[in-house]
């Protein structure tokens, strides 16, 4: 697969081949599916947490007589049916995650590349650089370039002042890509690669 290069300014830089192991794939949702699931449930803090009867501060006396009073035969105030009392099987500290083989989140994100270049939802930049870290420019170029809803994927390293200056606009996100994820592709309409991003990727999975 043969795409243009271009400069963040609009101008054109040659082309690049994209590898089809990579980026020609016919994408499969139920693998991008299972890396979101497993990216989304390792990220939850799992840390909510309720008091169940025994852990509620209160008096274990038997309130009211077994006998006689007309009602229920309650033994103390901090069952779950008291104002006050512990919740019934309420949510505990728990880790979230679950084991994902490695070949399947490599898969995964072989497919969620795919998907991005079969909707020719992929751009490819010699490079993204900031000469002076301003937002208003920045914002100005991506406009002229057409992307409201974009994934910029650089090399191993960020350029400071474009971070800086893309980080204050909205649905605008920058990773260096061994930060690369299937959530993140799949969350935004339109994938940025640099060229470093891109020998990146092919090295990665060779």
């Amino acid at each position: 697969m043969e795409l243009a290069v271009k400069t963040l300014e609009g101008g054109a830089a040659g082309s690049i081949t994209l590898s089809d192991e990579i980026f020609g794939l016919d994408p499969r949702a139920d693998l991008m599916h299972r890396v979101v699931r497993w990216q989304l449930a390792k990220r939850q803090a799992g840390t909510h947490k309720t008091k169940g009867r025994s852990e509620v501060a209160a008096t274990g006396k038997k309130f009211v007589r077994q006998k006689g009073s007309g009602g229920a035969r309650h033994g103390d105030r901090k069952v779950p049916q008291f104002r006050g009392g512990g919740r019934a099987f309420g949510p505990v500290v728990r880790d979230h995650s679950f084991d994902l083989p490695k070949k399947v989140r490599a898969l995964g994100l072989k497919h969620a590349l795919s998907a991005k270049a079969q909707a020719s939802n992929i751009v490819i930049l010699d490079d993204v650089k900031s000469a002076d870290g301003k937002t208003k420019a920045l914002k100005a170029q991506l406009g002229a370039l057409g992307f409201a809803n974009v994934l910029f994927i650089d090399g191993a390293e960020i350029d400071n002042n474009f971070r800086l200056a893309a980080r204050n606009i909205p649905n605008v996100d920058v990773l260096p890509v061994q930060g690369i994820n299937v959530y993140d592709i799949l969350r935004r309409e339109t994938l940025v690669l640099t060229k470093a991003a891109v020998s990146a990727l092919e090295e990665r999975f060779k």
